[in-house]
């Protein structure tokens, strides 16, 4: 018997702004400009959405500037969090909403908040790495490191796992999603032409494949200040269990991505390809051992 599942991405461009623009009208502006594409997912009939890594204003860390820091919100009791989840009830569709964290005052995360079907909070996901690097990625003047592992979320779909951005460059985590049973990840992501480009087809899809799962990628589109030394180049896509890309977007549109997700097809793959069964943890202790 399938079980088919409609998913959504959202891949976006930030609205310009003047440098002038109070952080909350751009935070405005930039949740504005995702509502119609929210609704399109609702009215569509998708299951589980995801928006992109920091989805309601630019992909800030491309600058060191406490002023991206009034982003911040409580999560799940923050604004935001509350309007998606009136969506995520409204449309029936479960939602990982990436937004700006605050814990406590000074202490921030990288986090997507999950939400079910009926608008409930099932929890978040805190990014783990952290990139810093030069041109532009300057995260860990900002965040702090994720410290809740990596959560697996039932929805009332799928058990779904997220991983944002940099995480994807790190099998580990991955693979431990994975083992928890996720059968969908998604990966929200703010990556540009000419660093990362050539592994944007390569990464998740061994991701996919080397765990069994389902897997679904993000990228913004365009250019947005302060990131103003390259562009977004989108591409968000589903991939299956085999690798294979089965819905992707255009490099410069805004748009909903889609695909049709039959999940018994993950049975079907790890019948053929015994991963799990084959692995050898016990041999594996030297990657604790050989710590820097």
């Amino acid at each position: 018997m399938s079980r088919d599942i409609l998913c959504g991405l959202i891949q976006c461009q930030v609205p310009s702004f003047e440098e002038g623009d109070s952080i909350q009208d751009i935070k405005q502006r930039s949740i504005e400009k995702h509502i119609p594409l929210i609704d399109k997912a609702g009215e569509s009939g998708v299951k589980i959405l995801c928006l992109q890594e920091i989805f309601y204003g630019p992909y800030f860390p491309a600058e060191q500037n406490s002023k991206w820091l009034e982003l911040a919100e409580k999560v799940p009791d923050g604004p935001t969090i509350k309007m998606m989840s009136e969506y995520a009830r409204k449309y029936g569709m479960a939602m990982i909403v990436p937004i700006v964290e605050e814990e406590l005052p000074g202490v921030y995360y990288n986090t997507a908040a999950v939400i079910d079907n009926d608008g409930k909070y099932l929890g978040k996901y805190r990014k783990v790495h952290l990139p810093h690097l030069y041109p532009g990625f300057w995260e860990k003047y900002y965040f702090k490191s994720g410290n809740l592992g990596y959560p697996v979320f039932k929805t009332q779909y799928a058990d779904i796992g997220v991983y944002i951005c940099y995480d994807r460059h790190f099998p580990e985590g991955a693979r431990i999603l994975g083992l928890k049973g996720a059968e969908i990840v998604f990966n929200p992501s703010a990556t540009v032409a000419g660093l990362s480009e050539y592994l944007w087809e390569l990464e998740q899809p061994a991701h996919a494949i080397a765990n069994g799962y389902f897997l679904g990628a993000i990228n913004r589109v365009g250019t947005e200040h302060p990131w103003d030394i390259g562009e977004f180049y989108g591409k968000s896509y589903f991939c299956n269990p085999r690798g294979q890309i089965i819905a992707q977007g255009k490099r410069d549109t805004d748009e909903l991505i889609t695909a049709e997700i039959d999940l018994e097809f993950i049975t079907e793959v790890r019948k053929v390809w015994q991963f799990y069964r084959d692995r050898h943890p016990e041999t594996y202790s030297d990657i604790i051992k050989l710590l820097p």
